[in-house]
């Protein structure tokens, strides 16, 4: 009888600790405010049309564009490669860069090498440089010349294109060896051009098969001269390029091809879907 007593208050004591027990009550699901739930989902996505739960853009603040006579600024995410006062972003092979810095810009000091940055971004990439070819010396391929280079083996043109008839995939802004411009947008030597390029990186499997090429698109001083252009593979001098595999992200690097040619507002964002 004892044990029954004991066993009878303990079933009792947990009914009324269960009683006692808040519910808990399903989650109830995030109302969406600001778009539809109803509307049909767009093909591809997890997202409805006009839905409003997807994730919002992140907030930059642009910069200011330049002018032949005041230096521009970067957009508030970018990373400033070259801010006018120093090169501590950028080396000479494995050593302190050898390239020179004066009046807001930096200068190629021939036959020091190539400049490349210290960091690496990607695999897709904004970049902003603008560029100043020196006094006509030289035709062709040996007046203003330098070259933009991705992961050191893929190379945007930079050269003195005006009034300077050269090969046509020679000409600035072409993809070196592979695709001329659009387009002549150069301004005349000793004033200040300006690149704004969008490099998508190429993605490789693990045997090194491309599973997706590169492409380049170009604004040159604000006019398209490269439309989402496909490389199709390294751009080599009087050579047909071919891709090997690599890395995804890319550092920048600037050729030293013998002119004093000079660079500001030199800054790279990495681009990434929405939201994230």
């Amino acid at each position: 009888m004892k044990h029954f007593t004991i066993l009878s208050t303990m079933i009792l004591s947990a009914a009324a600790f269960a009683q006692d027990k808040p519910v808990e009550k399903p989650a109830e699901p995030v109302k969406d405010t600001l778009g539809y739930q109803t509307t049909p989902m767009i093909p591809g996505s997890k997202w409805h049309v006009h839905d409003g739960l997807r994730p919002q853009p992140r907030i930059v603040t642009p910069g200011e564009y330049s002018t032949q006579e005041k230096v521009g600024t970067a957009p508030s995410d970018a990373v400033v490669l070259f801010d006018g006062k120093d090169l501590s972003q950028w080396k000479s092979g494995n050593g302190e860069a050898k390239w020179k810095v004066e009046n807001g810009y930096f200068e190629c000091v021939p036959k020091t090498g190539t400049l490349g940055t210290k960091g690496q971004w990607g695999p897709d990439v904004q970049v902003h440089i603008e560029w100043m070819a020196p006094p006509p010396a030289g035709k062709g391929q040996g007046r203003g010349n330098s070259g933009l280079f991705f992961h050191g083996r893929y190379e945007v043109q930079v050269l003195d294109s005006f009034d300077n008839p050269t090969y046509p995939d020679g000409q600035a802004t072409a993809i070196y060896g592979q695709t001329p411009p659009l387009v002549n947008a150069t301004r005349p030597p000793q004033t200040w051009n300006t690149y704004d390029v969008i490099f998508n990186g190429p993605r490789f499997d693990a045997e090194g098969k491309v599973l997706k090429p590169a492409y380049v698109t170009i604004f040159h001083n604000g006019v398209l001269t490269q439309n989402h252009t496909e490389l199709t593979g390294s751009t080599p001098h009087q050579q047909v390029g071919k891709y090997t595999k690599h890395g995804e992200k890319t550092d920048i690097t600037l050729q030293d091809h013998g002119n004093t040619m000079r660079f500001r507002n030199v800054w790279i964002r990495e681009l990434k879907p929405s939201g994230e």
